[in-house]
Order: C-alpha cells, then structure tokens, then sequence
C-alpha cells in the first residue's frame, strides 16, 4: 500500500510542488502554496466501466429550459440542457446571487429547484427573495457540506441545483479546509459528475481573484460546461454577462442588465444605454457585433499638449496597442500632428470593442478632438484601418447598417469594398482610406 504524502499547491492557479516555495513558477504569485495531504483515491475494480459503440448510445433529450430573463438565455445559447453545469464568477457585490435568485424563482414555476447556500441563512435568503418579489417556491438549503446537499438534491428530486459559492462547499472525499485548491476542485468535480448521472442542472457561483480569475486552480473552468463572468462597476447600475466556454453554444455572446432595487433588470435595447447624443467634438459613434447582437457604441477622445516629451496613451475599452497603431496611421497616412499630444481614449458605459470595427469611429473622434470640431449630426462610421491607411471591410455590415437607421442614423461611413446595402433613409458614403474619411468629416477644415 502506498504511503501518504505531503504535497503543496498554489491556491492561484494550482500548480502542485512536493517543496514549498515562495513563489510559484507557474504563475508568479509570491505566498500562495499551501500544504495539504493527498487524499488515496478509491479504486475501481476491473470490468466496471465497458465500452459501447457510439451508434448504441442513446443521447439525452436537448430541449433547452428557458431561465426566464432572455439576457441570461442568450449567453447560454438559448437556455439550460440537462446535465449542464454552469460557473458563475464576478467580483464580491456585482450581483451573481440575485441573478441566480431571479432566475430560479423563474424555473420553480415548472421545476423542482433546490437553492444551496453557504453564504446566507434562511431568513437573509427570505429577506432577499421578498426584495426581489419572488412569485414561485423553491427549497432552499443552508448547509455547506456537499454530501448533504446532494443527498437532500435527491430526496426532493429537483431538476435544477443552485450551489451558492464553490468556496463554502466542504466534501469529504478531499482534503483540506473549504475555499482550498483541493477542496474547489474536489466539490466541482463530484457536482459535475452528480449532474451527468441525473440528468440535473447544475448552478455554481464561484468567486474572483484580485486579477478577475476565479478563485483556484485552472482546472476548474475545465471540468465544467460553461462559464460565464458578470461584469461591471458595483457603484453603477450596468453589468455585463459574458460567457468565456460553452459547450452549447456561442461565447460571443453577451448580456447586459440593470442593478435596481428591485433586482435585474434585463436592459433589451443597450444600444441607446450607450450613446450620449451630444454631438461634442472628439466623439463618434460606431456599431459593434456582440455575437448575434449589434450594439451602437460611442467612442470618445481628448488630445492635450505635452510638454514633457513623452505623451500618454491612456485607453479605456478599445486595447491600447490598437490606439497606438491608429495614431500612427493618423501621424503618417492623414498628416495629422498626434506625436506631441496626450491621447485619451474611451468607450462610453464601459463597454468593451474587441473587433476592429470600431477602428474608423475612433480614428475619426481623435481627429475631431485635434481639430475641436464635431462630426456632422448623425452620422456614424463602420470600418477596419490598417496600416497603410486603407479602410477595410467588416463581417456583417447589413445587420449594422440596419442598427444605424433604427436609431435615427442617416449617414454612415462605410467601406469602399464593402458590400452596398438598401435600406430606407440611410445614405452610405463610401471611403477607401482614413484620410478620405476625415475629408469628408471636415471639409472645410484645415489639417492641423
């Protein structure tokens, strides 16, 4: 028999190491490794697991179970599947347990729900679900052993189990205090297979690092379905749902809802939550792809003289070697004097632009900025930049085009490679360089 033997992980990203260290050389972070005893593993006697053929196995019914908030449906590809397990992770107070609240109170309306808590008693959870007016009954459970919760899962036969958080689950098949390495990854793994074996949906909510990970090992994001990462500032009402893995669809995706006192509030048109429709000089609007879902966003700049030699590129939303990329194109394809300016650089409300659509808007309202001169009224601009100056077509520009005029767009700039599309009231004027564009931004404007 094997003797047990003492082992350390870094409670960041896992890593396992038979010697403490100080600093774990897989992920840098100093003071992590914590020492823990390897649990024997219960053997399997030979002849248990038998192969099949693939053309013998009887699949599982993929009828999707909507959780009630469209947003949330969205993100998972159009709602829950039987045997899905879900990870939750968002900063302390971003609101992941009114989310799940909400949408349990949904699926209790034609489900069996059982609500595990570690975190809240029984009257803070009732306190909780009469703030957010709760109209269906489910069972809720305070505990934070994890073999109670699954025998309790079982007694009342429920369809879908909430476990609210990963950290406070303690199970005795692994080592070490609730919240460890081996514990998180030990929980997860045992909701994981309990769920492929029932049948049941399975809702985890994980916390988050200091960096925006969730807490423990890497391995985690790996055993389960699908994980989703709430997003936003906990002193503003926006939060963004997006979803990092998904087995069962897109992660393109994204959800947006409203913090309010009442709960989540599914925002259904973000587009206008994220224009400000002054017309202030350094700001344009662009529309960016979301998955299926077109989202107007309006890029905003500020250019100031640097006396020092060594200007700032300061960006929020947009990735700042993109910003850097532009300026340069700016500094040498349109002749416009950037090199000795402070260049700030933000998306409205927070929002992230990961595709490169947005590269002629923010072009253009840097441009704006330098000249103090706004962009004619409304009017957008959709397109890629490169580094010769060009501007390239994007993926989609029908579906943007049509965003664009549902709110009161008129013009747009667009591609001169792209494709032409019809649509009422809307006038596309074509553009095959950024300089052609500015041009026609400001045409009686001296370049500076």
């Amino acid at each position: 028999m094997a003797k047990e033997r003492t082992t350390y992980l870094c409670g960041e990203c896992g890593y396992e190491s038979p010697k403490w260290m100080g600093k774990c050389p897989q992920c840098g972070s100093w003071n992590t490794m914590t020492e823990f005893q390897q649990v024997r593993v219960k053997s399997v006697s030979p002849g248990s697991a038998v192969s099949q053929k693939l053309s013998q196995v009887t699949p599982l019914p993929q009828k999707r179970v909507s959780t009630g908030m469209g947003e949330l449906d969205r993100v998972l590809g159009g709602g829950l599947l039987g045997g899905m397990v879900v990870l939750l992770g968002g900063d302390p107070g971003i609101g992941k347990s009114t989310l799940l609240l909400q949408a349990a109170d949904a699926l209790a309306a034609d489900n069996p729900v059982l609500y595990v808590s570690g975190e809240e008693s029984a009257s803070q959870l009732k306190l909780r679900a009469g703030r957010l007016g709760t109209k269906n009954d489910m069972q809720i459970l305070c505990e934070t052993d994890l073999e109670h919760a699954l025998d309790e899962a079982n007694t009342v036969r429920c369809s879908v189990l909430i476990i609210d958080s990963i950290q406070t689950m303690y199970s005795e098949e692994s080592a070490g205090a609730p919240g460890s390495v081996s514990q998180v990854r030990g929980a997860t793994a045992r909701l994981t297979r309990y769920a492929k074996e029932t049948g049941v949906v399975v809702l985890i909510v994980g916390h988050v690092t200091k960096d925006g990970n969730i807490a423990g090992p890497r391995v985690l994001e790996h055993i389960v379905d699908t994980v989703l990462y709430f997003e936003g500032d906990r002193h503003e009402g926006l939060r963004l749902l997006r979803a990092v893995k998904n087995r069962f669809g897109s992660t393109n995706e994204v959800g947006v809802f409203e913090m309010c006192d009442d709960g989540m509030r599914e925002v259904n048109d973000p587009s206008r939550l994220f224009l400000s429709g002054d017309g202030a000089p350094g700001c344009a609007v662009t529309c960016a792809l979301e998955g299926s879902r077109p989202i107007l966003a309006e890029v905003q700049s500020l250019l100031i003289e640097n006396a020092f030699g060594n200007p700032r590129r300061t960006c929020a939303g947009l990735d700042a070697g993109r910003l850097s990329l532009l300026l340069a194109v700016l500094e040498k394809k349109a002749h416009l004097r950037v090199s000795d300016k402070d260049v700030y650089l933000n998306v409205v409300g927070g929002l992230r632009l990961d595709e490169r659509s947005a590269d002629l808007a923010a072009a253009l309202c840097i441009a704006s900025a330098l000249m103090d001169v706004p962009l004619p009224p409304h009017t957008a601009a959709v397109g890629e930049v490169g580094l010769t100056g060009e501007v390239r077509s994007v993926g989609r520009l029908d579906v943007r085009l049509r965003e664009c005029a549902r709110l009161g767009y008129d013009t747009v700039l667009v591609p001169r490679t792209a494709k032409k599309a019809d649509i009422a009231g809307l006038k596309m004027i074509s553009v095959s360089t950024v300089g052609e564009a500015i041009a026609y931004c400001y045409k009686n404007k001296p370049v500076v």
